[in-house]
């Protein structure tokens, strides 16, 4: 069993910058993928960032590429994505995830935070 507990979040006007961070506890948990997805009003859940288990690479969706940063400290069990100039577009529910997937495909999602809403005004 894998708890993440996700922070951060907000308001915030276009061009502005974020930090969401997500503490990871249970066993096993750095077996595990670990990432961010969203979910925007009337949208399907989408890969933004993760951290692969297999070799530690990273996977950024094409979105979000350049602008926002995603780190992990194993020692801490903490997740952190920086998004930068944030757009409207951006608007969602982020969701802290843990997953065996090396892919990091919303189906495949082993454990799911509770989600922090991220709002960016034009």
């Amino acid at each position: 069993q894998v708890q993440l507990v996700e922070s951060g979040g907000g308001l915030v006007q276009a061009g502005g910058s974020l930090t969401l961070s997500c503490t990871a506890s249970g066993r096993a948990v750095t077996s595990y993928s670990l990432g961010w997805l969203r979910q925007a009003p009337g949208k399907e859940r989408e890969s933004v960032a993760a951290f692969s288990w297999i070799g530690g690479s990273t996977y950024y969706a094409d979105s979000v590429k350049g602008r926002f940063t995603i780190s992990r400290d194993n020692a801490k069990n903490t997740l952190t994505l920086q998004m930068n100039s944030l757009k409207p577009d951006d608007t969602a529910v982020y969701y802290c995830a843990a997953s065996s997937d090396p892919m990091f495909r919303p189906s495949h999602v082993d454990y799911w935070g509770q989600g922090t809403q991220v709002a960016v005004s034009s």
